[in-house]
């Protein structure tokens, strides 16, 4: 017997203790991250349970008569127990669309997870949404490096490598985030007008709740804050959240001396260094020059694709 249940947060242990033992690697998944911007998104994360167990959960919210997979994560589908089954998982979803119908929504919209994220194997749900003949609207591509087999750095990022050390760069690990948050902010603007996704308080309290997972690096010259990132750490992943450098640290090659402390110096036995995607718009832009950059450090490509189906 399966029963779908709403999640409240009343359930908030019962969910974080099923994500913790679940397939996949990701702090992004805790009901501490997901709710620090509750009041965006109307939740509507489901719960499914077989035979009175908690077997695989949905992080998801309703707009009008659509559900999402979550708008306000970067990817995050069906996240199954280890024992869950491709006949489990297609019964998931024939009775998760049996309550959404119920419910008055006509239409989902949902976020797969990319491979690197899971424990192991866990893509029985891209085997469902071609059984219900889902139509894969988004496609965003992220650059990758495997630890195990890592390309080269271009001689471009080798010759900012070298400049940077040669002008006395240095990277540290940090908690100030105010100066890069400058950084950032003043580069998003110019470039495209927008604003980082989270604010800087919003990082603050993040970084607070999650100390061991978002890690903050500057990189100074003469005690001046020139470039920097914020990483989402993970056992399998390091993904690269926020990336930016001011004139003067881009002048300097301070970004190539960071990436090569982080990828060959600092994360060497965490598998995978994920740059995150180089398109807006679903995919349907790609930003050749921030691309370019990432492949130059050896990253290569990885999809976050996204999904549509009718109830």
């Amino acid at each position: 017997m399966v029963e779908i249940k709403r999640y409240d947060s009343t359930m908030k242990v019962i969910w974080d203790d099923f994500i913790g033992q679940s397939r996949i690697d990701s702090f992004i998944l805790y009901r501490d991250f997901m709710e620090y911007h509750a009041n965006r998104f109307l939740d509507c994360s489901l719960m499914v349970y077989r035979k009175g167990k908690l077997d695989a959960v949905l992080p998801g919210n309703i707009d009008n008569d659509i559900y999402y997979s979550h708008q306000g994560l970067t990817y995050g589908g069906m996240i199954l127990s280890n024992t869950t089954t491709t006949v489990d998982l297609l019964n998931y979803f024939n009775q998760i669309n049996v309550f959404l119908k119920q419910n008055g929504i006509k239409k989902v919209i949902y976020k797969t997870i990319p491979f690197i994220y899971n424990r192991f194997s866990s893509q029985e749900d891209l085997y469902a949404l071609f059984k219900l003949r889902a139509t894969r609207i988004g496609c965003n591509i992220s650059s990758v490096v495997c630890q195990n087999a890592k390309t080269p750095f271009v001689e471009s990022r080798k010759s900012g490598l070298r400049k940077a050390m040669n002008n006395q760069v240095v990277v540290n690990q940090t908690s100030n985030l105010e100066d890069f948050w400058t950084i950032l902010e003043n580069n998003l603007l110019i470039t495209h007008g927008a604003k980082p996704v989270h604010s800087l308080e919003e990082i603050v309290l993040l970084k607070a709740r999650f100390p061991e997972n978002i890690i903050s690096y500057t990189c100074q010259h003469y005690n001046k804050t020139i470039a920097g990132c914020v990483l989402f750490v993970m056992k399998k992943v390091v993904r690269v959240q926020y990336i930016s450098a001011s004139e003067e640290g881009k002048k300097l090659g301070a970004l190539d001396l960071l990436f090569h402390h982080l990828i060959n110096e600092k994360y060497t036995d965490i598998p995978f260094f994920d740059f995150g995607p180089s398109t807006e718009k679903m995919g349907e832009v790609l930003n050749e020059n921030l691309i370019f950059q990432k492949e130059g450090f050896g990253g290569r490509g990885l999809t976050y694709d996204i999904y549509s189906y009718n109830i």
